[in-house]
């Protein structure tokens, strides 16, 4: 997703672009009756204004996505609740959940259509800089060179680890759940997340034709939890779901094939390099329970490219450090400070001694009656506060 906005940012930059990459390039022939994909992400108005800007968004909801207008957390160990709600500032929503091959075929739709181009199913094997030019080597034998190469391939990226950025990580010892489920009372248009005393649990809205029975669910707990769920049979597992959700969507009636992925976190201790950046999560993966991941990296590639932009506008060399470095001067405080404020909320729910219980729950309790800093999360989740891009303005 972050790779494929990225190009079709600067379609019209007069670069010529190849986009690579390991999948193969086509887009699937939406079916409204399909199960839901496993994997979602929760877009921002910020994104969302990004993806309109590239002319991706009507391709989204042309397929499906769910808006959602209010968020409802609380602590399963306590009574400590906060509700979110659009209305408080002013806004209709506050972001949709989109299965992740919607936004992928949504962008390859425009990229067919742009002058950019396209090589799929087929994976990079070396990387080497000689005479100011990046030198990759694929498996098919090919060779591609370029002044600038971009890693935008995930949170295992290959142009990182070739590319010798050095990275700060550490892994969370919890894997996410995820599927998606049918429950017998409809959500509301209401995300919802419950802090279990073994990692957070998230029911995100779903929707299809008006249905709104249907759930993408993140479940993060410990391996030898996550594997135990993952081995129970569908009506066992239903029943489980269930009771770690306290019934809030009533019975869990269905769910999908469940896929389990191990937590880690990652941080480039640089973006960039001469002729080489790093955006979305191969410079950096966090924590999902708040669904930040993709939105920060869609907010990568709008600043990069609006740097590219401006440097080529003024006869700079674009693919130089300096240009490079504004980017990464731009994005990596912001990164950082979610990273840290993700990484803080888990340590504070994972906590176990009663005074720290105590004080969360005071903590929600507080937050839920202020409003003033309930608007505060809700402008900067939607991408009305802080150093938004243009391109996502």
């Amino acid at each position: 997703m972050v790779g494929s906005s990225l190009a079709l940012a600067l379609a019209d930059s007069g670069l010529q672009i190849l986009l690579l990459d390991a999948a193969p390039m086509s887009v699937a022939a939406h079916d409204p009756q399909a199960p839901y994909e496993p994997r979602v992400s929760a877009l921002s108005a910020a994104s969302q204004r990004f993806l309109q800007h590239l002319g991706a968004w009507e391709g989204i909801v042309r397929r499906r996505a769910a808006p959602y207008s209010r968020m409802h957390v609380w602590d399963g160990s306590g009574t400590g609740s906060v509700h979110f709600d659009a209305g408080s500032v002013h806004a209709d929503v506050l972001g949709h959940i989109v299965e992740n091959r919607v936004v992928q075929d949504a962008l390859l739709e425009c990229l067919l259509d742009a002058d950019i181009g396209l090589l799929g199913g087929t994976k990079v094997e070396t990387l080497h800089q000689l005479n100011g030019q990046w030198h990759l080597l694929l498996d098919n034998h090919a060779q591609v060179s370029a002044p600038l190469m971009i890693g935008a391939d995930g949170a295992r990226s290959i142009i990182r680890d070739l590319g010798g950025f050095e990275t700060r990580e550490w892994d969370y010892l919890h894997h996410a759940l995820v599927t998606s489920v049918r429950c017998s009372e409809p959500h509301g248009r209401v995300a919802r997340q419950r802090f279990t005393d073994n990692g957070p649990l998230a029911f995100l809205p779903l929707e299809q034709d008006g249905d709104q029975h249907w759930c993408s669910i993140v479940w993060s707990c410990d391996e030898a939890q996550a594997k135990a769920l993952q081995a129970l049979d569908d009506q066992a597992f239903c029943q489980a779901l269930e009771r770690a959700f306290e019934g809030a969507l009533g019975r869990v009636e269905h769910a999908d094939a469940r896929y389990r992925i191990p937590l880690r976190q990652r941080h480039a201790k640089r973006y960039v390099a001469e002729g080489l950046a790093l955006v979305g999560d191969a410079a950096h993966t966090i924590h999902p329970l708040a669904g930040q991941g993709v939105n920060l990296g869609f907010m990568d590639t709008a600043a990069l490219a609006e740097a590219l932009l401006h440097a080529i506008g003024r006869g700079e060399n674009f693919a130089s450090k300096r240009v490079l470095g504004r980017y990464e001067r731009r994005r990596m405080p912001h990164n950082l400070g979610m990273m840290a404020a993700m990484e803080g909320f888990q340590r504070l729910f994972q906590a176990d001694p009663l005074p720290v219980r105590w004080a969360r729950n005071e903590g929600l309790r507080q937050v839920e009656r202020w409003d003033e800093a309930k608007a505060l999360f809700i402008r900067r989740a939607l991408g009305l506060e802080g150093d938004i891009p243009a391109m996502a303005q």
